[in-house]
């Protein structure tokens, strides 16, 4: 067993996330990273399957985004947007607007994936109030979405352990029912077939019990991502979109998963030609070399705003102090620049049928219950052990670590994988060739030490 370094004292830091105990018994640390791959601090090799935590899709330390960000260290540090702001704020705003889809050509920029969807929400509510229409207060999220870990996110999140713990959150959010459905759409290549219904559920049960007179915002990801890779059946999304559009429901999109290439374009709302009116995004966003998070939002929205405010006031009242950050404007720039003139998008999208067909020969591997795949993300569903769940993922991820130099990502008894858009076929035949190693040698019940906390 490795022992932690004597130069490094582990107990200070509240890990998020983490079951700390056990990580520290046995520290996994990373030390560098470049390309597809991280360094170990005793010098191995790791291949990235998660782009860091969904984050890094044009591969680590990519040097046009490093150069960006220390020439902009070296120029200014920080600079306010209360009232103030400085050029690459307003550059990295209409960069990111041209590749945005059509008429969401308004950003507000925060920190991170968590404020965006805080920040959205807070649109959405407001909106509705400077429209005259101030009964609109429910929002309506899904049954295990994700939508970071704010109390808004959490509000309108699905998942009951972000939950749990925290008591009330915001009156009046509501769910919809997640769309997997594994006895009919079990192996899908791409969109299941079955469940679209389900959006209708929306009109059906959700507004006939609240009065859509009431409801300002759906709030959906495209993918669930971080519940563990499920996919909208076909017609869902566009479903949706009509429901809202009929009673004047703001739909947003929550892409900090899916923006930046994740299914092979700038966006899912691309991917899936339906624009909603609101997307949230971040990671991808600088390439996670500096944090940072947007709101795409529609023209038509920020100009109620500016509408019902006199000239000199202050429209919206929000935002953080390190909104639109130079280093992090610096970043988005280049990370933009860097996946247009080098085609990432195109390639994640050329790569997926590899991708896709590489998932899909774990079928009949052992424990092996579901593939959920689309563009370059993809979920392994386990069978889980009775009584203990998430440990024979957990297990599969520590031998993937430990032994196969293969980081993966689990969530309960699900493998999630999300590899950065430069990866090659043949790194794409080893990450799955890791998990399948490790399934096939695994035991009807993994070492107890293994189980997540």
């Amino acid at each position: 067993m490795k022992e932690i370094p004597d130069n490094i004292d582990t107990s200070h830091f509240w890990m998020p996330f983490t079951a700390n105990r056990q990580y520290k018994s046995r520290p996994r640390l990373l030390a560098a990273a470049s390309g597809m791959y991280y360094t170990t601090d005793d010098g191995r090799q790791i291949l990235d399957g998660t782009s860091g935590l969904w984050c890094v899709n044009a591969g680590h330390c990519h040097p046009k985004i490093t150069a960006a960000i220390q020439q902009q260290a070296a120029v200014m540090d920080y600079a306010p947007t209360f009232q103030m702001g400085h050029p690459l704020v307003f550059e990295a705003a209409s960069k990111l607007a041209s590749i945005a889809p059509e008429g969401l050509n308004r950003v507000f920029f925060c920190n991170d994936g968590s404020e965006s969807v805080d920040t959205a929400l807070k649109i959405a509510l407001a909106y509705h109030r400077m429209c005259g229409d101030g009964l609109r207060t429910r929002l309506i999220g899904r049954e295990r979405g994700y939508h970071g870990v704010g109390f808004g996110g959490i509000a309108v999140g699905g998942i009951a352990g972000n939950r749990k713990h925290f008591g009330p959150t915001l009156a009046g959010a509501d769910h919809l029912r997640h769309p997997l459905d594994i006895a009919k759409n079990a192996f899908s290549r791409g969109l299941p077939e079955h469940g679209a219904e389900l959006a209708d559920e929306l009109e059906q049960r959700l507004l006939a019990l609240h009065d859509p007179a009431t409801v300002a915002a759906v709030i959906v990801e495209p993918i669930q991502g971080s519940t563990g890779v499920i996919l909208p059946p076909k017609g869902y999304l566009q479903k949706l979109r009509a429901i809202c559009d009929k009673y004047g429901i703001l739909l947003i999109f929550d892409e900090v998963i899916t923006g930046f290439g994740r299914l092979g374009a700038a966006f899912a709302a691309d991917h899936f030609g339906v624009v909603p009116d609101m997307i949230t995004c971040a990671k991808g966003l600088t390439n996670a070399a500096v944090p940072m998070g947007a709101v795409l939002v529609r023209q038509d929205i920020q100009d109620a705003f500016l509408d019902a405010a006199p000239e000199n006031a202050i429209e919206f009242f929000h935002g953080y102090t390190y909104t639109g950050h130079p280093l992090a404007a610096a970043a988005a720039i280049a990370a933009i620049d860097v996946y247009t003139e080098e085609g990432l998008f195109d390639r994640a999208a050329a790569m997926a049928p590899y991708f896709e067909e590489a998932a899909h020969q774990l079928k009949g591997v052992p424990y092996v219950k579901d593939i959920r795949n689309l563009g370059l993300v993809c979920g392994i569903e386990l069978e889980g052990v009775p009584g203990k769940p998430g440990t024979r993922a957990f297990d599969v991820f520590l031998k993937c670590f430990w032994e196969k130099g293969v980081l993966i990502r689990t969530t309960g008894d699900i493998i999630a994988l999300s590899p950065p858009l430069i990866i090659d076929q043949l790194q794409v035949d080893q990450l799955f060739a890791a998990i399948a190693d490790v399934l096939k040698t695994q035991k009807a019940i993994p070492a107890a030490e293994h189980a997540p906390a």
